[in-house]
Protein backbone atom coordinates (compact mmCIF):
# COMPACT_ATOMS: atom_id res chain seq x y z
CA UNK A 1 0.00 0.00 0.00
CA UNK A 2 1.25 3.48 -0.48
CA UNK A 3 0.23 6.83 0.37
CA UNK A 4 0.69 10.39 -1.30
CA UNK A 5 0.00 13.39 -0.49
CA UNK A 6 0.26 15.84 -3.15
CA UNK A 7 0.52 19.57 -1.65
CA UNK A 8 0.16 21.17 -4.81
CA UNK A 9 -3.12 19.13 -5.99
CA UNK A 10 -4.68 19.00 -2.59
CA UNK A 11 -5.21 15.36 -2.52
CA UNK A 12 -4.27 12.40 -0.48
CA UNK A 13 -3.83 9.53 -2.35
CA UNK A 14 -4.46 5.50 -1.14
CA UNK A 15 -3.05 3.20 -3.34
CA UNK A 16 -4.40 -0.15 -2.19
CA UNK A 17 -2.58 -2.51 -4.85
CA UNK A 18 -0.82 -2.11 -8.60
CA UNK A 19 -3.89 -3.46 -10.70
CA UNK A 20 -4.25 -1.57 -13.42
CA UNK A 21 -6.75 1.23 -12.74
CA UNK A 22 -9.51 0.78 -15.34
CA UNK A 23 -12.19 2.91 -13.89
CA UNK A 24 -12.88 5.70 -11.80
CA UNK A 25 -16.21 7.27 -9.55
CA UNK A 26 -16.67 9.99 -7.38
CA UNK A 27 -19.30 8.47 -4.56
CA UNK A 28 -19.10 12.17 -2.68
CA UNK A 29 -17.71 15.22 -3.70
CA UNK A 30 -13.82 14.97 -3.90
CA UNK A 31 -13.62 11.16 -2.96
CA UNK A 32 -13.25 9.39 -6.05
CA UNK A 33 -11.90 5.34 -6.44
CA UNK A 34 -10.51 3.94 -8.16
CA UNK A 35 -11.42 0.09 -9.71
CA UNK A 36 -9.18 -2.67 -11.55
CA UNK A 37 -10.84 -4.80 -14.10
CA UNK A 38 -12.33 -7.02 -11.87
CA UNK A 39 -14.31 -3.75 -9.73
CA UNK A 40 -11.98 -4.09 -7.28
CA UNK A 41 -11.18 -1.05 -5.54
CA UNK A 42 -7.16 -0.06 -5.55
CA UNK A 43 -7.07 3.28 -4.71
CA UNK A 44 -8.72 6.05 -3.09
CA UNK A 45 -8.54 9.85 -3.85
CA UNK A 46 -9.48 12.86 -1.66
CA UNK A 47 -9.71 16.24 -3.03
CA UNK A 48 -9.65 19.42 -1.19
CA UNK A 49 -7.42 17.90 1.70
CA UNK A 50 -6.62 21.25 3.16
CA UNK A 51 -10.64 21.92 4.14
CA UNK A 52 -10.74 18.08 5.98
CA UNK A 53 -7.54 18.05 8.20
CA UNK A 54 -5.32 20.74 9.58
CA UNK A 55 -2.09 20.86 7.72
CA UNK A 56 -0.52 20.26 11.24
CA UNK A 57 -2.01 16.75 11.32
CA UNK A 58 -0.21 16.11 7.84
CA UNK A 59 2.70 16.19 9.41
CA UNK A 60 2.90 12.96 10.83
CA UNK A 61 0.86 9.51 10.32
CA UNK A 62 -0.54 7.27 13.01
CA UNK A 63 -1.08 3.48 11.82
CA UNK A 64 -3.01 0.76 13.49
CA UNK A 65 -2.97 -2.81 13.20
CA UNK A 66 -5.54 -4.92 14.95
Amino acid sequence: MRIKIDKESDALYFRLDENRIVDSEEIRPGVILDYDEKQNVVGVEFLGLSSRIPAQELTSLQFETG
